[in-house]
C-alpha cells in the first residue's frame, strides 16, 4: 500500500486499472526495478462472470482469483505499490503527471498507463442485466464451450451482429433476433441459411427463466421461444474519463470509443500509454494481458530513451 502522506514521492510509472492489462504492465515495471504504482477501484469489466476461460494456464478459474494471485506476485517486488481506489483526475506536471486519488491524496508519476477498461451498455430488454455473465454473454470463445449444443440466440445490437450469429453457429443451433434493426444482407442471409441460423425480425422484449438462467425469450408480439443462452455485443463507454481529461485521441470502435495508440501502446499524449479493453476493438483476458505487457515495456523504454 502507499503511505499516508498528502503527496507521495514521484513514481516512475502509475498504472490506472488493475485487471489483466494493468497487472501485466505492473509486472514488467516491477521486474525492471522501477517504482510503479498500481491504482485499482476493484470493478473490472468481467466481474459478472464466475469463471475465466481461454486464458493460458488459468482456464476455469474465477477472474478475481487470477487477478488476486497476479497482484500478490507483483506486490512481492520491493518497488511496487498498490492503491485500492480511483484516480479521479490527471493532469500534466513538471515531473510528468499528477494524479488525484479518491481518498484526497495526490501522486506524481513520470509516465502513465491507462488500463481503465470500459463499461458495457446492454440492450434495453427486461431481464438482461441480471443474467449478464451467467446466461447472457458477449464472447463465444470465453463462454461458448460451456453452453454448446443448447438452443442459442444472438440478440442484435449493432451492424456486426449478423457476423456474430454466423460465427456462434459452431457452438450450437442459433436463432438470430434482428430486433427489427439489423437485418442480414443477402450474403449474410445466405451464409446463415447454410449454417442453419434461424432469423427472426420481431424484437425480443423480455428474457424468461428462474434466477440468472435463461429458459425463453418473449417477443414484442407475445410469442415465447425457448432459448438456453444468449450472446449479444453491448455498446461500450469509457469506464474512466482520464484519457479525455489528458487530451488523448479517441477513435470510433465498432461498439464504442477507443483510446488511440500506436503499436507500442503510446497514446497521442507523450508519456501516456494505454492497454486493455479501453484501447482495443477485440478483447479478452489474453489480449488485455499481452497489451499490458507491451505498455509496461514501452513505458520502461521511454524512461530510458526519452527521459524528458
Amino acid at each position: 500500500m502507499i503511505g499516508a502522506r498528502s503527496h507521495e514521492p514521484t513514481f516512475d510509472v502509475a498504472i490506472v486499472g488493475g485487471s489483466f492489462a494493468g497487472v501485466s504492465a505492473a509486472m514488467q515495471l516491477a521486474r525492471a526495478r522501477r517504482r510503479v504504482l498500481l491504482i485499482d477501484a476493484g470493478k473490472p469489466r468481467n466481474r459478472f462472470a464466475a469463471h475465466s476461460h481461454g486464458f493460458l494456464g488459468q482456464d476455469g478459474r474465477p477472474p478475481g482469483a487470477i487477478i488476486g494471485t497476479a497482484r500478490d506476485q507483483v506486490l512481492a517486488y520491493p518497488t511496487a505499490r498498490y492503491f485500492h481506489g480511483e484516480a479521479v483526475n490527471a493532469r500534466p506536471a513538471r515531473d510528468g503527471f499528477d494524479l488525484d486519488l479518491s481518498d484526497g491524496r495526490s501522486v506524481t508519476a513520470q509516465r502513465l498507463i491507462l488500463a481503465t477498461g470500459v463499461r458495457d451498455e446492454l440492450p434495453d430488454i427486461a431481464g438482461i442485466q441480471a443474467r449478464w455473465g451467467a446466461s447472457v454473454f458477449h464472447c463465444p470463445y470465453c463462454h461458448g464451450f460451456e453452453v454448446a449444443d443448447r438452443q442459442l440466440a444472438v440478440i442484435a445490437n449493432h451492424a456486426m451482429s449478423a457476423h456474430q450469429a454466423i460465427l456462434i453457429a459452431d457452438w450450437g443451433p442459433v436463432t438470430y433476433f434482428t430486433q427489427g434493426r439489423f437485418a442480414p444482407d443477402a450474403a449474410e442471409r445466405a451464409l446463415m441459411q447454410a449454417r442453419g441460423v434461424a432469423v427472426i425480425d420481431t424484437p425480443v422484449v423480455e428474457l424468461l427463466g428462474a434466477g440468472t438462467t435463461v429458459e425463453a425469450v418473449r417477443l414484442a408480439d407475445g410469442e415465447v421461444i425457448a432459448i438456453d443462452a444468449i450472446f449479444t455485443a453491448p455498446k461500450t463507454h469509457m469506464a474512466s474519463d482520464l484519457a479525455e481529461a489528458l487530451g488523448c485521441g479517441l477513435d470510433d470502435g465498432p461498439v464504442g470509443p477507443l483510446i488511440r495508440t500506436d503499436d507500442m501502446k503510446q497514446t497521442t499524449v507523450e508519456g501516456v500509454f494505454a492497454a486493455g479493453d479501453a484501447a482495443a476493438a477485440m478483447s479478452n483476458a489474453t489480449m488485455a494481458s499481452a497489451a499490458g505487457v507491451m505498455a509496461g515495456v514501452a513505458a520502461h523504454r521511454s524512461l530510458i530513451f526519452s527521459p524528458s
